[in-house]
């Protein structure tokens, strides 16, 4: 990685996070979601593809990642924007399933990382309390914004970016010794193929409990699988014919209703 890639990275690391100077809706709801984070760091990098790839898997085994009332268990953006910039840095060589391990691994040590630094930002910001009290004591109100915002997103971007900047550069440093696929041993790679097969498995079953509420609906799933596996039909075609069978049959059912 070169140095304003790594700059790049841990920004939108940063920015990413809950309470970053662009807000929750655009920062943790956006660019702290999975597949939005693997698109940014694609186009960061220059590769989309393996960012995708990374992406979708890490998108689906985290959908249900919540922070109830700010108690944070583990740091989305932290996780992705690590987990995808490893895939990319490290992942020459390897394969879908190989990648995706690979980036499960590093959005492990990611997640970790961010989960230290969000306390450590938090604990950091208890004293700004003190001082905003003090200014709403005095009736200054027009400097409460220097503890709410310059000094809280002050201690937030220190304890993100620069965390970031040291894991990104340590990982830029590693992958100078050589191609991951070839100074790793074989049982390594083969468990990550293995590890990222059962991610990517998992990822699906956690779309199909959520879209598969009646048993025939497993049979119309069953059907797709089948035209697209064994019978070699594009996907988008198989979808098209779906999209058209339900027309159809949302049309019986209004006019049956209807006489």
């Amino acid at each position: 990685m070169t140095t304003l890639q790594i700059i790049l990275v841990a920004l939108f690391i940063y920015l990413g996070s809950i309470g970053s100077i662009i807000g929750n809706t655009l920062g943790w709801y956006n660019l702290g979601r999975p597949l939005v984070a693997s698109f940014v760091v694609g186009l960061i990098m220059g590769d989309v593809q393996t960012a995708m790839i990374v992406g979708i898997p890490l998108q689906i085994m985290y959908m249900g990642n919540v922070t109830p009332g700010g108690a944070v268990a583990w740091d989305l953006s932290y996780a992705t924007y690590i987990g995808t910039t490893a895939a990319i840095v490290f992942g020459q060589g390897l394969g879908a399933t190989e990648l995706i391990g690979l980036a499960v691994v590093f959005a492990g040590i990611g997640g970790l990382v961010g989960q230290v630094m969000w306390n450590i930002s938090y604990a950091a910001c208890l004293p700004l309390n003190r001082i905003a009290q003090r200014y709403a004591a005095e009736g200054e109100t027009k400097k409460m914004f220097i503890p709410n915002v310059v000094l809280g997103q002050a201690i937030g971007f220190v304890a993100r970016f620069l965390p970031a900047v040291l894991v990104l550069t340590s990982m830029t440093a590693a992958s100078a010794q050589g191609d991951f696929a070839s100074i790793v041993p074989i049982w390594l790679t083969t468990g990550l193929s293995v590890f990222g097969g059962m991610m990517a498995s998992l990822g699906m079953g956690i779309i199909l409990s959520f879209l598969l509420k009646e048993k025939y609906h497993v049979v119309i799933y069953l059907a797709g699988f089948i035209l697209v596996t064994y019978f070699g039909l594009n996907t988008m075609a198989v979808a098209v014919v779906a999209i058209i069978v339900a027309i159809l049959y949302y049309i019986s059912i209004t006019n049956r209703e209807v006489a």
